[in-house]
């Protein structure tokens, strides 16, 4: 069915305007776009090296796929929250996620870092199990129209900006950037809507509406977007209950601008500013599970790292990725860190970042990964 026009117009809510460290704990601070890779050295006197790996955000991502069926607890797997944690609760008894998304609230997601940085150049894919168990459209008073729930692929710095709002649309202040998700709108007069959608690093969006289609309480829905670089399409399929549900549309990329996401997650989105007039204005509260996670990715973009010595140069060599920037830092107490030498675009073979500047005995050593 067409895009009612409204629905893609600066009129609508969030629906509209779719047309944008001193140790392990210290580097969990760090965005998860932002790949620390930890070394040290200590004095040739102990002849000891040290070599820990750590993608900042959640862990590393030991492979090109990641899975999460929620049996035990996903903290324990590098998954975190951010914002209300009251909105997330691990449920050990029936093994899944319980997630409310309460639009009244700020905006929260529970997350897991890929372990990388996607962008169109990149091939990649991601499914889960949604079902859901109460929605109530306009649950924020004055704001009765539809608002989103969404599960799909973020970038942290983008999320955790306090000026970041969905409902926004496009805009140059408020402007939401880097997601690839998957919406659903309910019903609140133009149909519920599957909706596919991205947003670039500048705002500006790509999107599929599929409606009427309702994502039926108590029925799992299993979802699939998987993008491919070389036509630059996501697609979406879905699943009811197991069985083939409605086809969903394509979303093409081509002569889109680029994004840059680093996190799985399933986010519930603020309310609180929304493009348009005020009868416009749309807000959501819902109760359901995620579960059976699946996420296909690039492997990370260090790999085979080590620290060795010659001339009396200390070099950190590494298997590194095109389309990456590698920076060796240094620090001699794990808390202050500075550039050991210049930024260093990778070549897809190994890489060897050296320090050649004096030393002193004990000095610790990381490499700083990340996506121009």
């Amino acid at each position: 069915m067409p895009d009612c026009p409204l629905k893609n117009s600066t009129s609508r809510s969030s629906r509209g305007n779719e047309a944008h460290i001193s140790s392990e704990k210290a580097a969990i601070r760090e965005p998860p776009h932002v790949g620390c890779y930890f070394l040290n050295r200590l004095s040739a006197h102990f002849r000891a090296i040290g070599v820990a790996f750590c993608l900042a955000g959640a862990g590393c991502a030991a492979a090109a796929v990641i899975t999460e069926d929620f049996a035990t607890d996903p903290a324990q797997h590098g998954w975190r929250t951010f914002g209300d944690a009251s909105l997330f609760s691990w449920d050990a008894t029936h093994q899944d996620l319980a997630v409310t998304w309460d639009s009244s609230h700020t905006n929260s997601f529970f997350y897991r870092s890929l372990g990388t940085v996607l962008t169109t150049g990149d091939d990649f894919s991601f499914s889960f199990d949604l079902r859901l168990s109460d929605l109530r459209v306009g649950s924020t008073p004055g704001k009765s129209n539809e608002f989103e729930i969404a599960v799909g692929l973020l970038n942290y710095r983008s999320a955790t900006n306090v000026n970041a709002f969905r409902g926004a649309g496009v805009s140059p202040t408020y402007g939401v950037r880097n997601i690839v998700e998957f919406d659903y709108f309910p019903d609140a007069g133009l149909g519920a809507t599957f909706a596919t959608t991205v947003i670039s690093s500048n705002n500006v969006f790509a999107y599929a509406h599929n409606d009427p289609l309702t994502l039926s309480i108590g029925d799992t829905f299993r979802l699939t977007l998987s993008y491919t670089a070389s036509d630059q399409l996501l697609r979406t399929s879905a699943l009811k209950n197991g069985a083939p549900f409605s086809p969903l549309g394509d979303v093409s990329l081509a002569g889109k601008p680029d994004f840059r996401v680093d996190s799985f997650a399933v986010t519930s989105y603020s309310d609180a500013i929304q493009t348009g007039g005020a009868q416009y204005f749309g807000s959501i509260l819902a109760h359901g599970v995620l579960d059976n996670v699946a996420l296909v990715v690039p492997p990370p973009p260090l790999g085979k790292i080590s620290l060795r010595q010659t001339n009396a140069v200390w070099l950190v060599e590494f298997n590194s990725l095109t389309n990456w920037d590698y920076t060796l830092e240094c620090s001699t107490n794990f808390s202050g860190w500075l550039p050991a030498g210049p930024a260093t675009t990778g070549n897809g073979a190994t890489l060897s970042l050296p320090d050649a500047n004096a030393a002193p005995a004990k000095r610790f050593y990381r490499v700083r990964a990340e996506r121009p």
